[in-house]
């Protein structure tokens, strides 16, 4: 057997092109979240408002989840080139968008918990105060989607020219970060519309019926968003680049693939086993040149056999 390896000098580095750009974007959103809960809580302490409380802590889970991100950030820059990690730290950021989603999806309950008990014994709303907490939150939740929108790795739905879930080229850890923060834009955005309504036109059951579909949205973005980091977590074949290997050497002719592995390694990158039985007059290095237009792989190990 003929087996052909990338350079035992290969870094390992699969860090995505803008995660040093993403770190920071991603550092201002958790400064600016924590100054909002900071001020909310000590608000509602000086105020006597439950209000401005309920949404200080509220904006402290998601304070939690954002910060989550940013250390897996740091914790990836850090570890990048440590001979710990076999194929780098390109996956901490799916890892922290994982827990991250596991955070946005208790939010989802704790609110529809909250909106289905109030629907059923409504309580007594300060109208006023509570949607200028919500233009407040909004307002803050629009900056910080602004910080986030450099990249176009964030969208919820965003597929890549693979039209499957493989999101080349995508950082998880910023789409769970952007996904928290489009989540509070739009409990604010319900919650404004829900509180107008109960002040002019004495609708007090939209306020909790808001809540409930809010919950929904964001359990629904939560559930997409631990699909796709658990797989790439549980090294998910990537079948787009599969395919393409495929259909490479296949054309090709003279060689026939007997095993294929091929999974993500950090955003842009995608590392491939590839094992071949072909003719005597082909080697493992001529599978490699084949191979060379799949640029997504970064890392791959050829194993030739010839018949």
């Amino acid at each position: 057997m003929n087996t052909s390896h990338t350079s035992h000098l290969h870094d390992h580095v699969f860090l995505g092109a803008s995660h040093d750009e993403n770190a920071k974007r991603t550092l201002w959103v958790v400064a600016l979240t924590v100054v909002m809960m900071v001020g909310e809580i000590a608000a509602g302490y000086l105020t006597g408002s439950m209000a401005l409380l309920a949404d200080g802590f509220h904006m402290a889970t998601h304070a939690g989840a954002l910060g989550i991100a940013a250390a897996a950030y740091a914790y990836a820059r850090r570890h990048a080139s440590s001979a710990r990690y076999s194929f780098g730290t390109g996956k901490v950021g799916d890892l922290g968008g994982f827990a991250s989603a596991l955070v946005l999806g208790l939010v989802a309950i704790g609110i529809g918990i909250e909106s289905l008990m109030r629907l059923f014994e409504p309580t007594q709303v300060d109208f006023g105060t509570a949607t200028l907490i919500a233009i407040a939150g909004l307002l803050v939740n629009i900056v910080s989607a602004l910080l986030l929108s450099g990249s176009h790795d964030h969208h919820p739905h965003e597929h890549g020219h693979d039209h499957g879930h493989s999101h080349h080229g995508h950082d998880n850890n910023l789409r769970s970060a952007y996904v928290h923060v489009l989540a509070d834009a739009v409990t604010s955005i319900l919650a404004i519309i829900a509180l107008l309504a109960g002040r002019y036109l004495g609708w007090v059951w939209l306020d909790p019926a808001m809540g409930i579909v809010g919950a929904l949205v964001i359990a629904r973005w939560a559930w997409t968003l631990i699909r796709d980091t658990s797989g790439v977590l549980l090294d998910r074949t990537d079948d787009h680049v599969a395919d393409e290997i495929r259909e490479i050497l296949e054309a090709s002719g003279g060689a026939k693939i007997t095993d294929l592995h091929v999974w993500r390694v950090g955003p842009q990158a995608r590392a491939a086993i590839v094992s071949v039985l072909g003719d005597a007059s082909i080697t493992a290095d001529t599978i490699r040149e084949r191979l060379a237009p799949v640029h997504e792989v970064t890392h791959l190990t050829v194993e030739y056999r010839s018949v």
